[in-house]
């Protein structure tokens, strides 16, 4: 799920802070700030949620044949446990801010990992309580 230009980023304010804060306040944690792999990679035991604090980059959703979509600063991408994803191309200044919800184990698996063992892990992980952009009643 994509929301375009969901978050106002203030020059006054860290944005990055912004994505921290906001994801924190929806129960979604062990945040970080960095950028997005260059190589495909997925997760297979919980869900992740991207915020664009700052730059633009092209992202491919779904693996080697999925979509490459422009994300830009203010906007925010969930991704349900298994979607792959890359980095194709981004600006120089390009931050992004990571969470997790509450339940659901953080790993790592790229495309050439045992498949057949993420199959049976990715319909075990459960459906998060609050969706990072719209549960709180503060917008940004």
């Amino acid at each position: 799920m994509i929301y375009k230009s969901v978050v106002r980023l203030p020059d006054s304010l860290d944005p990055a802070a912004i994505f921290e804060e906001l994801f924190e306040r929806n129960e979604w944690g062990d945040s970080w700030r960095d950028g997005i792999y260059d190589w495909v990679h997925y997760h297979s035991r919980i869900h992740e949620v991207l915020g664009i604090a700052q730059g633009s980059g092209r992202v491919q959703f779904g693996g080697p044949k999925g979509r490459v979509l422009t994300l830009k600063a203010g906007d925010i991408a969930i991704l349900p446990a298994s979607t792959g994803h890359q980095r194709r191309k981004a600006s120089d200044d390009f931050l992004v801010v990571g969470a997790y919800p509450p339940t659901g184990t953080y790993n790592e698996c790229t495309m050439q990992e045992d498949r057949e063992k993420a199959l049976k892990t990715i319909p075990k992980v459960t459906r998060p309580r609050k969706d990072p952009p719209t549960a709180s009643k503060d917008r940004f």
